[in-house]
């Protein structure tokens, strides 16, 4: 038997208006209050506007899509896509509102924004973007997911690990292959003779830093053991924008200890650090070769284009509408892994004679 409000109130120990507040939102309820009916309905279970946990077909044409900043070009190109894909493409098909959330990666936003879509018993979720690794978080999760789909609510997790999840469900998980792409990455860097390779990680806690850094760090050990001991200190972990970029090479200068190349979180973070090179008088790729990850659009047009590892966003996004509308049917274990491409290009060539930056 479903859930009901006054049990969750119950629970809770506060009237069902108050829980009906809550989770409509808009209105004004103490934080400990808050805190407590949404823990009641974690704890019990609940779904709210309860039908629709009966009645599993009883979902909206509504996708709810869940991004960490729509601003971002990784998140416009995937998020545009995606919608783009969810229009019908036969008579015989319904129309779907793909609506975006956006969460600017916090935690807490995601959870919020899944309870909103769930309340509006929507047809369909998928979260994409890196995602935190922190085991109350993914629990947390875990459960909504579960509960969605359940409801008859199919998921998608886009450039993120799959959740632990029965089996059974219809929550479908579309990895790219970032440690293969940083790996090739490095090894390229590495072929042009460069060992001084400084690297600006993503946040750390988050699954695509990890990826892309342990693929990065993988491929300088497998070239010779005490590479990634020797790059550790120029290594600087920073955030996904290009502001960030700038302060982590600057940081990387001032810090003094030599680097011929800089691999970078993603395309955005690279073009910060190659501004931040450029004010200090080196050149790129004379003086130091600069890298980026994703291939954004902007990439070619860079002075010079960016060398890069392009993942296959719009691809990624297509296919994501077909498996949250069930026009592709969940893939044997319900994970499919797109593959990454290096794409070489003029920012990046052999170190200077010296064999360090000046």
């Amino acid at each position: 038997m479903a859930v009901t409000l006054a049990e969750v109130a119950a629970h809770a120990g506060v009237s069902p208006a108050t829980v009906s507040r809550v989770l409509n939102g808009g209105y004004p309820v103490a934080g400990g209050t808050r805190t407590r009916v949404e823990q009641a309905v974690e704890e019990l279970g609940y779904v709210a506007n309860g039908p629709a946990r009966a009645l599993a077909a009883a979902t909206s044409d509504l996708v709810g899509v869940l991004v960490h900043d729509v601003a971002d070009s990784f998140f416009g190109i995937l998020a545009g896509s995606l919608q783009s894909a969810l229009a019908p493409t036969g008579s015989g098909e319904s129309r779907r509102l793909a609506v975006v959330c956006n969460t600017e990666g916090a935690p807490e936003a995601e959870l919020a924004y899944l309870t909103l879509l769930e309340g509006q018993r929507a047809g369909g979720v998928v979260l994409t973007g890196g995602a935190v690794e922190e085991p109350g978080h993914t629990a947390a999760l875990t459960a909504r997911v579960t509960r969605m789909a359940a409801a008859g609510a199919p998921v998608v997790l886009c450039g993120r690990p799959p959740l632990p999840v029965p089996p059974a469900l219809p929550v479908a998980t579309v990895m790219f292959d970032d440690r293969g792409g940083a790996f090739r990455l490095a090894e390229h860097l590495l072929s042009l003779g460069h060992r001084h390779i400084a690297y600006i990680a993503g946040p750390p806690g988050l699954s695509t830093t990890r990826e892309r850094l342990g693929g990065h760090r993988e491929a300088l050990g497998r070239h010779d053991p005490a590479l990634p001991e020797a790059c550790a200190p120029l290594t600087v972990h920073a955030g996904f924008e290009r502001a960030a970029g700038y302060d982590a090479a600057r940081e990387l200068l001032r810090r003094g200890a030599p680097f011929t190349a800089v691999a970078a979180a993603n395309d955005t973070v690279a073009t910060g650090v190659a501004a931040a090179l450029r004010e200090a008088g080196l050149r790129i790729p004379g003086d130091v070769s600069v890298a980026g990850f994703d291939d954004l659009p902007v990439c070619v047009d860079t002075a010079p284009a960016l060398t890069t590892v392009r993942v296959p966003l719009r691809e990624a996004g297509v296919l994501a509408a077909q498996l949250v509308t069930g026009r592709r049917p969940l893939p044997p274990g319900g994970i499919t892994t797109l593959p990454t491409e290096l794409m070489v290009r003029g920012s990046t060539a052999p170190p200077p004679s010296g064999g360090s930056r000046p």
